[in-house]
């Protein structure tokens, strides 16, 4: 399935988020804070980790403040250019990216001063773009301990 003439809905997250370098094989570090994206890309050469940047140590190579976009999915794995659809427009109005896929999208990071450019220029490239509607996720259930027994007084 090819994109050609499709429009697609991005999601503006509020958080401003960090790309942070990390050695490779290191542990996550506990400063480490999730928002509506984290992410930890390891590789032979590095650990790359995206997080908020609000506690980022200083020392700690980074790029940062970036505002995330998350391509409204999910999307079929068998579409083609939709990154390139995206990316198009911001590569014309001269717009740094960061992209991460996910099993059901994908994401565009860009930089906090560049963010309402991104959004016009996909918005004249006839994409919507709209603030993100926070979603909070289940919290995995504990185990029960069987039924409490209270004692007869």
């Amino acid at each position: 399935m090819s994109t050609a003439d499709q429009t697609f809905t991005l999601q503006r997250f509020p958080e401003k988020l960090a790309v942070v370098r990390l050695a490779p094989g290191a542990e996550i570090p506990q400063w480490a804070e999730s928002s509506s994206l984290f992410s930890i890309t390891a590789t032979a050469t590095e650990t790359s980790l995206v997080c908020a940047t609000r506690s980022v140590p200083t020392k700690t190579p980074s790029q940062k403040p970036f505002t995330a976009f998350a391509v409204q999915g999910p999307l079929d794995f068998a579409l083609t250019g939709v990154l390139s659809a995206l990316l198009a427009p911001l590569a014309e109005a001269e717009i740094p990216v960061f992209t991460i896929s996910t099993f059901d999208t994908d994401w565009i990071l860009v930089p906090v001063a560049k963010a309402d450019d991104a959004a016009e220029a996909w918005r004249r490239s006839g994409h919507t773009v709209a603030a993100a509607v926070p979603v909070v996720p289940e919290k995995k259930r504990t185990a029960s301990k069987g039924p409490s027994r209270k004692s007869r007084s």
